[in-house]
């Protein structure tokens, strides 16, 4: 048997990833010196409040390893094997943190995957990995699946501001967009695990629409896309992009999720996130 972990920044509901038997790992945001879960501490909408109310940006912390520890000692103790899907190396410090409590629990079999993503495309990649575990596939083989099909992914997201993604360290291959289109609304992408600009157009409107059209020109048609749309603080525009993209694409019930606070930390309220997967 193969256990998947998976921590909040894959998106999805903790009530369904308890559901699926899921243990997830919280990531930290300190607020004023003050240190929050964001499993169960503080949830999205509160998150919001506090931003705003805020005189500083506040930080993010990867889950330390003592919280991957007891899971991995209770995987050996029952002969499980552990496959942690980790998101991008690049955007959080999550991988490292579960590769040192490995190194804490040398008697545990534990495969930590660097999925070079975030968010919608990570909860798919995480249920993927669940999927796979169930039918009994073997550890090594679950690693190099979740590793071709992440390679497929392609991602597009944009954001009110540059602001919290340039003060948090994350903008990556597009920092040369600051101080230059700072009135402009971009969209962003990730390249690699790392934040990229795909495209500037000059209101959130015309971005939006920009937005749909290269989703139509990528995305496969078919539930093999495994398209997600995911929001934070924009759920009647992701939930009405959703419905249009089920009908464009001949998708059911695509995915709308909720974006967790330490994604939030550095996208800012407002992101739109879409992901989806190429075919092979």
């Amino acid at each position: 048997m193969t256990k998947i972990i998976a921590d909040t920044t894959c998106g999805l509901p903790l009530d369904e990833l308890a559901a699926l038997d899921i243990p997830v790992i919280p990531q930290i945001i300190i607020f004023d010196n003050k240190a929050y879960k964001d499993d169960h501490e503080i949830d999205t909408p509160t998150f919001i409040s506090k931003l705003r109310a805020a005189k500083e940006l506040p930080k993010t912390a990867a889950p330390p390893p003592a919280l991957y520890e007891p899971i991995y000692k209770e995987c050996a103790k029952n002969g499980e094997s552990v496959i942690v899907v980790a998101p991008s190396t690049d955007l959080s410090g999550t991988y490292r943190s579960a590769e040192v409590a490995a190194e804490m629990v040398p008697s545990a079999d534990v495969h930590v995957i660097d999925t070079r993503t975030i968010a919608g495309g990570l909860g798919t990649l995480v249920k993927k990995a669940k999927q796979w575990a169930d039918r009994g596939k073997s550890p090594e083989n679950i690693v190099d699946a979740i590793k071709r099909l992440s390679k497929r992914e392609v991602v597009y997201f944009l954001v009110d501001t540059l602001e919290y993604l340039h003060k948090g360290g994350r903008i990556g291959n597009a920092s040369y967009l600051i101080g230059s289109v700072l009135q402009m609304k971009p969209i962003l992408g990730l390249v690699d695990g790392k934040v990229d600009a795909v495209e500037k157009q000059r209101t959130y409107s015309k971005a939006f629409s920009r937005l749909k059209t290269l989703i139509l020109e990528d995305c496969p048609p078919g539930e093999g896309s495994y398209i997600t749309v995911s929001h934070c603080g924009g759920e009647e525009n992701a939930r009405n992009l959703a419905r249009e993209l089920e009908i464009t694409l001949d998708v059911r019930n695509i995915p709308v999720y909720e974006v967790p606070p330490a994604i939030v930390v550095h996208g800012g309220p407002g992101i739109i996130e879409v992901s989806f997967f190429k075919d092979a």
